[in-house]
């Protein structure tokens, strides 16, 4: 029977394995759909209506927040507060821990922004590929899981089936969208996140081997400083890189990480 990675799944739309969940999916409350189950509680459900004016703005109907942060300043929605309000969402990606390792007993885990700023790097200095966008790997690694500010992570054991589970990322996906305004810039988003999921390039295909690959270096990283042994991580990526650079990359960790267990023996 194949190892499933316990933080990585499997490239295609196997997105039920990935184990990085926070919780069972919780009741999601009116529009946005936030979950109730939260490492600090949501204040805010973003309320748009009426349809846009002739300078592109969208009314709200009410001020709100999101943990506490104002999500609007003003009536109506400019390109600038449009911003805000998105980075102000966004802003959950800083502050939920990665589950992963929360389920390991791992102290002040990484974030999900954590995560994806790193691999983002890995795109930024991979060497140059023939026909290999790095500006687009570094966009995927950035958007790929930014969905999680809303719906955060779904694991196995919440008995979503995976079409659902992409359905509830897509909407929410399309909701934070929603809230950056619309436009080119949302679009570009959902159709680097929706490559991503779908592993429908090369460029796709790169950055779901840097998101093993930076799993493995975590838990290396990991096992250094809280003194475990992380073996799963390492087993259930092997064999299930696809392109050169991952597979040299995680070769690179995995060979540092035996010569640190045998110093050790």
């Amino acid at each position: 029977m194949a190892v499933r990675s316990p933080l990585y799944s499997a490239p295609s739309r196997d997105l039920l394995h990935h184990p990085f969940s926070r919780s069972p999916l919780a009741p999601r409350s009116l529009k946005l759909g936030f979950p109730t189950e939260m490492p600090r509680p949501l204040t805010a459900v973003f309320a748009r209506g009426g349809n846009p004016s002739s300078d592109g703005s969208v009314s709200k109907r009410s001020l709100e927040t999101v943990d506490g942060a104002p999500i609007s300043s003003s009536i109506s929605s400019s390109p600038a507060s449009s911003a805000i309000d998105f980075l102000t969402l966004c802003h959950r990606l800083k502050t939920t821990k990665r589950k992963g390792w929360i389920n390991h007993d791992i102290k002040g885990p990484e974030s999900i922004a954590d995560h994806m700023y790193r691999m983002a790097l890995m795109g930024l200095i991979a060497g140059d590929l023939p026909g290999v966008s790095r500006e687009r790997c570094i966009k995927i690694a950035i958007v790929h899981d930014i969905a999680e500010a809303i719906v955060g992570d779904i694991t196995p054991s919440d008995g979503v089936p995976k079409a659902e589970k992409s359905r509830l990322e897509e909407e929410a996906l399309s909701e934070m969208c929603e809230v950056l305004g619309g436009g080119l810039r949302a679009d570009e988003i959902k159709e680097l996140w929706a490559e991503y999921e779908n592993n429908s390039s090369i460029e796709a295909n790169l950055v779901k081997d840097f998101d093993k690959v930076e799993m493995i270096l975590q838990a290396l990283e990991y096992e250094i400083e809280h003194g475990k042994v992380l073996d799963e991580f390492f087993l259930s990526t092997a064999g299930k890189f696809q392109t050169d650079i991952g597979k040299s990359w995680a070769a690179e960790v995995t060979a540092r990480r035996n010569k640190r267990l045998a110093d050790h023996a």
